[in-house]
């Protein structure tokens, strides 16, 4: 069966006992941990830094973490993020002169290296670096804040982005952030996702478990309804 991954944003996370919080979310079947970095320039925000992150793993969080930079610039940021325990990091392209440069610096620091598109950024970036890529993250919100409205629009972009993933035969996870919750994470599957970051769609519930479960079969859904 094709493999989906659940990626909970701790952005939504009890911040007040963040530890206990993302160690609940994991216990409770998370495959791997999204962790946003906002700059308060880049997007209208002000989130976490790899202090954190290192935070986290002191605390035993043992999944993969999936750190988003939404931060201009970001190759200062890269070496402190890989240091501090990312496994997966994740720019935008607007957000470097350089992208094949920032994408080497990412690896050279022993990460997976992931390119993120707004709604509005076009695909055409991936005609020059896909082949370098371990990630490709697609928005379907304009990025800066927590609990938006998934933006329809994204299903015609991960429809071409797994198109072109498949036509060269490419070992690239598709991921998605932004308004995925349980009633339109099966959609969002057969659209060509495999990765999933959930927000409020899993932290606003009480019973971790019991919402992971739910969301797990809705993909199983998915996964049938497409080799039918």
């Amino acid at each position: 069966m094709k493999k989906f991954l659940l990626a909970p944003s701790i952005l939504s996370a009890d911040f007040s006992r963040l530890g206990k919080d993302v160690k609940k979310v994991v216990d409770a079947g998370s495959d791997w941990i999204h962790f946003d970095v906002m700059d308060n320039h880049y997007v209208p925000n002000l989130t976490m830094g790899p202090m954190i992150l290192k935070s986290l793993r002191n605390y035993n969080i043992n999944v993969p973490i999936d750190v988003h930079l939404m931060t201009k610039p970001v190759d200062n940021l890269i070496p402190q993020f890989a240091q501090a325990g990312a496994n997966f990091i994740t720019f935008h392209p607007e957000s470097t002169d350089h992208i094949d440069r920032t994408l080497s610096l990412i690896k050279d620091h022993g990460c997976k290296a992931g390119l993120a598109f707004n709604p509005s950024t076009s695909l055409n970036f991936l005609d020059y670096i896909i082949d370098k890529l371990d990630l490709i993250l697609l928005m379907a919100v304009n990025p800066g804040f927590g609990n938006q409205s998934f933006l329809p629009s994204t299903f015609h972009k991960l429809r071409e982005v797994r198109k072109l993933i498949d036509l060269n035969s490419l070992d690239i996870f598709l991921e998605v952030d932004g308004g995925v919750k349980l009633e339109n994470i099966s959609e969002i599957a057969f659209s060509g996702a495999n990765v999933f970051v959930i927000g409020s769609g899993i932290f606003d519930y009480s019973d971790y478990h019991k919402i992971i479960k739910s969301i797990r079969q809705e993909l199983k859904f998915s996964y049938f309804k497409s080799i039918h």
